[in-house]
């Protein structure tokens, strides 16, 4: 395999995993969008608030990681949808500073507001971010309206910047709410974010009224999920897709496409058939009150999500189709960076595994003990 693709598949591995660790950690927005429904009385909303601000930086973190692979290794998407599909992208950015916002603040001496206001900002951010980012995530397989013109290299907008990728709507990203299948997938990673919520709340809060409430709200929620995403998970397999022609390099309509990645890359359907069996597994789990339900529904995600990705970008795949212009769709070979910048990354990137492990270290350092009503007394910061 020629050295330049072999390191745009790699790259899109590295983003693909990355967007997997993103959705799974969205249990925190999930946990905070469902404080009032978990606890009944200010102490029992603290502990909740207490147990997922230990990750929110974790969230927050990946996000803006995500953000950045992308923008180093395939900067056209970068410019394509960032920039063309702003205002989705800035409501999503908004949700996490209103997050940050609320967890600096919440319990700060002389706080005005009160926390009951810095509360509903956690609520927004955890029904609207995971919403959005899956929105956003399905329309790397519905696609979104745009338009992209390599030759505008020389043609400088009125602020002197180069114009190559235009968006064809006035809505910049709005408009992929009015695809249905946008708004199923957007509405089962929100549920999807609450029951890995539920489940964290079972595994590290130590509170047998939190529990209670945590198994029972678990459950319609999972079935919510598990209805919402097979709907769009088959709707996808049966679904046409943009692929390259490999003799010309053109764009064209491959009926089935996805469902064709999967039985072309079988260790791809593999791994997407694992995870949602460890969800699955996950959601009897916590229906049983285990609390290992999360480590399962964890895992299972991030294999899910992984694999889906892959698919998107994957065999010869347009990860990013123009509804505008056939021919304008984004896949890895015509996004990406100069195999120099591609290069130089890749050794920069054999420092992920050391930071997976750092990472790993303190989340055990920090669950090594469970949250007590007894606990937050003691605690120095509290959110």
């Amino acid at each position: 395999m020629d050295t330049l693709i072999f390191l745009q598949h790699y790259w899109w591995f590295v983003i693909s995993l990355l967007g997997a660790l993103l959705v799974f950690l969205l249990f925190v927005q999930g946990g905070q969008a469902l404080v009032r429904w978990l606890a009944v009385d200010e102490e029992g909303r603290n502990l909740v608030l207490n147990a997922t601000g230990r990750k929110w930086e974790l969230t927050f973190t990946t996000l803006v990681t995500f953000g950045g692979a992308f923008f180093a290794s395939f900067p056209l998407f970068y410019s394509t949808s960032f920039g063309g599909a702003a205002y989705v992208w800035t409501a999503i950015l908004f949700c996490f500073v209103l997050q940050a916002v609320a967890y600096e603040y919440r319990r700060k001496p002389g706080n005005v507001w009160g926390t009951r206001t810095f509360d509903a900002f956690l609520t927004i951010n955890g029904l609207l971010g995971p919403f959005l980012l899956g929105t956003a995530l399905s329309t790397l397989f519905t696609g979104a309206p745009f338009t992209v013109d390599r030759l505008n290299l020389a043609d400088r907008g009125g602020d002197g910047h180069v114009v190559i990728s235009q968006w064809a709507t006035p809505w910049h990203g709005l408009d992929a709410l009015a695809n249905g299948w946008n708004v199923v997938l957007g509405l089962a990673v929100a549920l999807l974010a609450m029951t890995l919520g539920c489940q964290y709340a079972m595994n590290c809060i130590d509170d047998g009224e939190v529990a209670r409430r945590a198994r029972k709200r678990m459950r319609p929620l999972a079935i919510g999920f598990v209805l919402c995403f097979v709907a769009w998970l088959v709707r996808l397999l049966c679904a046409a897709g943009y692929a390259v022609d490999p003799a010309t390099g053109a764009i064209v309509v491959e009926p089935y496409k996805y469902l064709h990645n999967l039985l072309a890359m079988p260790y791809v359907a593999a791994v997407l058939l694992g995870g949602v069996a460890a969800v699955l597994r996950s959601i009897v789990s916590g229906w049983r009150g285990s609390r290992r339900a999360v480590w399962w529904g964890g895992s299972g995600t991030i294999l899910t999500v992984l694999a889906l990705l892959l698919c998107a970008g994957w065999n010869r795949t347009a990860y990013y189709p123009s509804l505008a212009d056939m021919q304008s769709s984004l896949t890895i070979g015509n996004s990406s960076s100069s195999l120099f910048t591609l290069r130089t990354m890749a050794w920069v990137s054999l420092f992920i595994p050391f930071v997976a492990i750092y990472i790993g270290y303190a989340w055990r350092s920090i669950d090594r003990r469970r949250v007590t009503r007894a606990e937050l007394d003691e605690r120095e910061h509290r959110y």
